[in-house]
């Protein structure tokens, strides 16, 4: 029991250390290229640029005051584990926002703010997002509007910063909306760097006559295992196995020559692997 209690105990440690130093990474970001250029790219930190240039409201406050009325939402409407695994982000990150608002720009090109400033928010939300934890903001009321209509998640996150974006064309300018429209993607295309990393392998699939040779020479030539998949040819109806394997990207061209030395008239599948986890690849951060 002790020895569980450390466990979670740690946990919750490693959390919050995920949670600090992601909340941290977005708020100079935020701070230091997107509120200085007035790139409104989505979220709520899009929404406090754009009160902070029509009313001057102090973006930290905004965001803070956005997060807990939609906290106390989230906990009636979706559920209490929902709320609380973005309590600790929604209340972190404007502290943050705080403490960085009177560093100095570090670029005054929108263009560059927008590329690396989206970069750093997406970095720092990623960092977040691999401690199971969030910055609570839009994406919560993304979620409401999931729940309670037919759209996607993705599909309502795109329309809830879709409608910031908009305000920033209206609220700035037409260019400055495209820049705000550009940070979004980069902010997206970020976080999907941090939690999928680096390491980009191939997912194979191989329909072959040969396929008990196939399989013999991957195990013994490229060294990856193989899994064979039970599927039945549309054409003639009959038990026709598809073997999968997965490989690094490196080991790509190897596979492909050895299947083709094997069976020439093998039919193979090459799709990208977003994430492998287990023998043979790297371990989850």
């Amino acid at each position: 029991m002790v020895g569980q209690k450390r466990k979670t105990h740690l946990s919750r440690i490693e959390q919050m250390l995920y949670i600090i130093v992601g909340s941290a990474i977005v708020a100079v970001a935020y701070n230091g290229f997107l509120l200085p250029n007035y790139v409104a790219a989505g979220g709520a930190s899009g929404i406090s640029t754009i009160t902070e240039a029509l009313f001057g409201l102090e973006p930290a406050y905004v965001i803070w005051g956005l997060n807990i009325p939609l906290l106390f939402v989230a906990y009636y409407l979706l559920g209490k584990g929902s709320a609380f695994r973005s309590l600790s982000g929604s209340l972190i990150l404007p502290f943050f926002v705080y403490l960085t608002r009177n560093i100095d720009a570090f670029v005054q090109d929108p263009l560059l703010a927008a590329l690396f400033g989206s970069l750093g928010v997406g970095v720092g939300l990623g960092i977040v997002f691999l401690g199971d934890a969030s910055t609570g903001g839009t994406a919560l009321l993304a979620q409401l509007i999931n729940k309670y209509t037919s759209l996607s998640l993705g599909a309502s996150i795109a329309v809830v910063d879709g409608m910031v974006v908009l305000t920033a064309i209206i609220v700035f300018d037409i260019e400055l909306g495209l820049y705000a429209l550009i940070g979004v993607y980069m902010t997206s295309k970020s976080i999907d760097l941090v939690q999928t990393g680096f390491n980009k392998t191939k997912t194979t699939l191989i329909i072959s006559n040969e396929y008990l040779d196939v399989q013999e020479a991957i195990y013994t030539r490229v060294d990856r295992g193989v899994t064979r998949l039970s599927a039945q040819g549309g054409f003639t109806d009959k038990e026709r196995p598809v073997l999968m394997c997965v490989v690094n990207s490196s080991e790509l061209g190897g596979l492909k020559r050895t299947i083709k030395e094997v069976d020439p008239e093998a039919f193979v599948i090459v799709t990208d692997s977003a994430e492998v986890v287990g023998r043979g690849f790297y371990d989850p951060i």
